[in-house]
C-alpha cells in the first residue's frame, strides 16, 4: 500500500521514549521484564524508520474483523470509525455484544490516538454476565522498518474501570501492543500481533495474547482471512480459537466485513459469529488539509510541484 513520504517531527521523536517508560513502570513483575525490554527496545527505534506512512489518497485499513489489529495508522487529519455486533455461545449461554466501537485519529504522520467506546453485552439465553464494557483510550505509533513490506506498530493504552466488573474485570487494565504484517506477494500477507494484559486488581494480574493471520486480497477491494488467537494468563487456563472472515472496500472509505470463530479448548467459546461496518473521513484538521492542498492552487506564490 502507498505511504506518505513526510517524515514525523521533531516533537514526536520523543514519544517513543516517554512511552518506553511508562511501560517500564506499569510492569513490575520479573517474569514481564523481558516483554518489557523487547517493546522499549522496539520503541526507542529513530522515527526516521517510519518516515512514510499513511495518505489519505490510500483505501481504508482497519482493525477489525479479526483480532489482530492493523500495523499501519490512519491517515493524519483522518478520522475513523470502526463498527460491529457479535453472537455467540459460551458455556451454555447466548451471548451478545455491540457495537464494538472504535474512533480513531490521525493526529501526525505515523501516530494516532485511538479509543474503544463501551460495548453492551447482555445474555440472551442462559447464564452469564450483562452491562457495558470499559472504554479504552491508547496511543499508536507506527515504525515501519521497510514500508509496504513489514510494518510495525506499537500501542499503549488502558481500560479504564467505567463499565460493569462482572464483563470486565476490576480496576484500571493498562495494555502494550505490537501488531505487525510482513507483505508476501500475490495479494498473499501474514500479520500478527502480541499483546500484553495487565490486570492488577484480578487474581490473574497478567495475560498475554498471541495472534497469527494468513490473509488473501480478492480482486482490488476484498479479502479474506485464517487467524489463529490464544491468549495465556498467568494463573488459569488458556484460551484459544480459530476465527476466519473477510470484507469488502464499498470505496475507498466504507468497509463492510463479517467473521466466525470456533474454539479450540473448553475455556473458549463454542462459536462467535460477527458482522461490521466502518467508515473514514479525510482532512478533518485544517493543518492536514492545508499541508495536502497542492502548491498550484496557490498561485500568488508562483511555485510548482515536482
Amino acid at each position: 500500500m502507498p505511504r506518505n513520504q513526510s517524515a514525523a517531527g521533531p516533537r514526536l521523536k520523543a514519544a517513543p521514549r516517554v512511552v518506553a517508560r511508562l511501560a517500564a513502570r506499569l510492569v513490575a513483575p520479573r517474569e514481564l521484564r523481558f516483554a518489557v525490554l523487547v517493546a522499549a527496545s522496539v520503541l526507542c527505534i529513530d522515527s526516521a524508520t517510519a518516515a512514510e506512512c499513511t495518505q489519505p489518497n490510500t483505501p481504508i485499513e482497519t482493525d477489525r474483523p479479526d483480532v489482530t489489529n492493523s500495523s499501519i495508522v490512519v491517515p493524519a487529519g483522518s478520522l475513523q470509525n470502526e463498527n460491529g455486533i457479535d453472537t455467540s455461545r459460551d458455556h451454555g449461554a447466548n451471548i451478545f455484544n455491540g457495537t464494538n466501537s472504535r474512533w480513531r485519529l490521525g493526529i501526525a504522520p505515523c501516530l494516532e490516538v485511538l479509543v474503544d467506546l463501551p460495548s453492551y453485552v447482555t445474555t440472551l439465553r442462559g447464564t452469564g454476565p450483562s452491562g457495558f464494557s470499559d472504554i479504552a483510550p491508547a496511543v499508536k505509533w507506527q515504525l515501519s522498518p521497510v514500508p509496504g513490506k513489514f510494518d510495525l506498530s506499537i500501542t499503549a493504552g488502558v481500560a479504564l474501570p467505567t463499565g460493569a466488573t462482572e464483563v470486565s474485570g476490576p480496576g484500571a487494565q493498562p495494555y502494550l501492543q505490537i501488531p505487525w504484517s510482513i507483505a508476501l506477494g500475490g495479494g498473499w500477507e501474514l500479520t500478527g500481533m502480541e499483546t500484553n494484559f495487565f490486570t492488577p486488581r484480578s487474581d490473574s494480574k497478567y495475560s498475554y495474547e498471541t495472534t497469527l493471520v494468513i490473509e488473501k486480497e480478492i480482486a482490488e477491494r476484498s479479502f479474506l482471512f485464517v487467524e489463529y488467537v490464544g491468549s495465556f494468563p498467568a494463573n488459569g487456563r488458556n484460551n484459544q480459537f480459530i476465527n476466519s472472515g473477510g470484507g469488502y472496500r464499498i470505496d475507498d472509505h466504507h468497509q463492510v466485513d463479517f467473521h466466525v470463530a470456533v474454539g479450540l479448548d473448553r475455556d473458549a467459546p463454542n462459536y462467535i459469529f460477527g458482522v461490521g461496518y466502518s467508515f473514514r473521513i479525510d482532512g478533518l484538521l485544517h493543518a492536514d488539509r492545508a499541508a495536502t492542498r497542492p502548491l498550484q492552487d496557490t498561485p500568488r506564490l508562483n511555485l510548482v510541484t515536482k
